[in-house]
């Protein structure tokens, strides 16, 4: 029996396209450039199933165009943001993520980006590459300690309490806004806020880690900057789309914020143009789940719902659609 047609949108690890190409008659990417939507549903004629990542032009647009024959769009990501998950219910098209596989990785950039912005590591990094570094001097770029500051976790999920076990390593206490309390063991320790006034005024570190949408746009604007504490560090490695990039860029200016961390934007790989000047701002292309380990796992999380799907004829294992 032929085997199913399996269209890969983007180059992937080693070991993936090998399980791939062993089970399907896989159609692998050498450009690693996202298609259009038109040239997406183009490479998809025939195919079975749509192995899928962030940033793939998969609107409402480019699912009407898909052909007949795709029955799941798997995508490399936990994020669906990039799908129009309406838009594939309706034609009866399954969509799966990868959940769980890349918690800690992500934490790792969270808490990366928290040390780099108290510490000016990025400044610093840039003043040798520059050129410009004369020598140790006893006021040259002075951070802050993490030690005793209060770290802010919007959105307490896998990731939040992942980063926020790594931050008390750091002698850190750890503050929480999320839209449920946790229970007393998830929480070790955490102090939860059920407001975004008393929570934004009681931090010293903002880490962000909410999902994207409508009700999460722009989330991080100028009125609740204006709630943190003069000299707080902003950190987002959840969605670009949640924080207003101007108010942020104005916020690093004026200094009100001391410091930021960003691995995330809206309209990747485009970033705010401001942010290309903005003082005091770490920049990371969107690494949160760049390890080896990570990435394998998240393409064989893939792989197990196509193959349900595709090879037993069985409810994927993470569908969101």
């Amino acid at each position: 029996m032929a085997k199913p047609i399996l269209l890969l949108t983007r180059q992937l690890p080693p070991a993936v396209e090998a399980r791939a190409k062993r089970d399907y008659d896989a159609r692998l990417r050498r450009d690693d450039l996202p298609f259009t939507g038109a040239e997406l549903a183009r490479a998809a004629e025939g195919a079975a199933g749509v192995l899928c990542a962030a940033g793939d032009a998969l609107d409402a647009g480019t699912i009407r165009l898909l052909p007949d024959s795709v029955r799941i769009l798997a995508s490399f990501s936990v994020g669906t943001d990039h799908i129009a998950l309406d838009a594939a219910r309706a034609r009866g098209i399954a969509v799966t993520n990868t959940p769980d596989v890349l918690t800690v990785a992500t934490a790792e950039i969270a808490m990366l980006l928290i040390l780099m912005c108290a510490r000016r590591a990025g400044e610093g990094e840039r003043t040798l590459r520059d050129r410009k570094w004369t020598g140790w001097a006893p006021t040259q770029l002075l951070g802050v300690t993490l030690e005793g500051k209060r770290l802010g976790v919007l959105g307490m999920g896998r990731i939040g309490r992942a980063l926020a076990g790594m931050a008390r390593g750091f002698g850190m206490e750890v503050h929480y806004r999320n839209r449920t309390r946790l229970t007393p063991a998830e929480e070790a320790g955490a102090v939860f806020h059920d407001d975004d006034a008393g929570f934004l005024g009681a931090i010293e570190v903002l880490s962000m880690h909410i999902p994207g949408g409508a009700d999460t746009a722009g989330w991080l604007d100028a009125g609740r900057i204006a709630l943190l504490r003069p000299g707080a560090i902003v950190v987002n490695t959840g969605r670009g789309t949640t924080v207003d990039d101007a108010a942020l860029c104005a916020a690093l200016i004026s200094g009100h914020v001391r410091a930021a961390g960003l691995d995330v934007f809206a309209g990747e790989p485009a970033i705010f143009e401001g942010y290309h000047t903005a003082p005091n701002l770490t920049l990371l292309p969107h690494l949160g789940s760049a390890t080896t380990e990570v990435r394998d796992a998240m393409g064989m999380r893939c792989l197990d719902n196509l193959d349900a799907v595709l090879l037993r004829g069985e409810d994927p294992l993470h569908r969101v659609a």
